[in-house]
């Protein structure tokens, strides 16, 4: 069904640490996503506002999700929102765990107890084809100034240990490093301090996103670096600029425990959607 036919369109608004989104629940409609109309719905001040936009569908699993940035492009992964919404579905459904689809491949969910959620995002995609670089290299330590770590998740992520990750100036460092030729997909970007015993401190530069309050792929894929460097465990405790993640690499994947909010339902009306034609 194209979106600029509809007369009302329901959403729901929802984030996990302040990394926000709107979802649409589609398994009971056909949705025509388009890249104008992610871009029109994320703009904070004439649309709705988001850093992703979800959408759920029917799968062969409990159900599928496809992730849009505010530019409009498509984004592989989004672990906080996969969160949120495996939340939705367990409530909906008086589910305590969830199979799940995306472009990322499936995806399992679990009631972690405590109002808390965790999901497996998957193994980290560690070789150089696979994230992927544009040529063979270490991903344990690019040939950038501050030798990140590169690692997939789904997406691709560029990780920077650095002393203090309050001390960088993100708006700028997040965007040089985005396009750096090495990621033909462009990258998340990440600064990380290491402040305790398997304890991380990131901030995060997320591609067609910008600067956001948290990041769950990101906050795994700085987990898995860490360890690969030696700087911590395989379970680690990360807080970013919205809170806080307890992230775990296990043999079966790297598990993503915290907290999410459903904020509010609404519905784009008539004027909006036609304003879009």
């Amino acid at each position: 069904m194209d979106l600029q036919t509809q007369h009302s369109l329901p959403f729901m608004k929802m984030h996990g640490l302040g990394n926000d989104f709107v979802v649409f629940d589609a398994r009971a409609r056909d949705l025509a996503m388009t890249a104008a109309f992610a871009q029109a719905l994320g703009d904070r001040r004439r649309g709705i506002g988001f850093d992703q936009l979800a959408v759920i569908t029917r799968g062969d699993a409990d159900a599928h999700l496809t992730f849009w940035n505010t530019d409009g492009s498509i984004a592989g992964a989004c672990g906080n929102v996969t969160r949120c919404i495996a939340r939705y579905l367990m409530d909906e459904g008086g589910n305590d765990a969830l199979h799940l689809t995306t472009s990322r491949g499936d995806l399992f969910a679990r009631d972690a107890g405590g109002g808390m959620t965790a999901v497996n995002m998957g193994a980290p995609q560690l070789e150089w084809r696979d994230i992927p670089l544009a040529e063979a290299m270490d991903t344990l330590e690019l040939p950038i100034e501050g030798g990140p770590v590169a690692t997939g998740m789904g997406n691709p992520h560029c990780s920077f240990f650095v002393p203090d990750a309050e001390a960088i100036p993100l708006e700028k460092f997040g965007p040089r490093y985005e396009t750096h030729p090495l990621f033909p997909e462009r990258t998340n970007v990440q600064v990380a301090s290491i402040i305790g015993p398997n304890h991380i401190r990131m901030r995060v530069w997320e591609r067609g996103a910008g600067l956001t309050l948290a990041s769950g792929s990101s906050s795994c894929a700085v987990a898995v670096a860490a360890a690969r460097r030696g700087l911590t465990g395989r379970a680690v405790r990360m807080d970013l600029d919205g809170g806080t993640l307890m992230i775990d690499w296990r043999d079966d994947g790297v598990w993503m425990t915290g907290p999410t909010m459903h904020v509010a339902s609404g519905t784009l009306t008539p004027q909006f959607l036609e304003g879009l034609q």
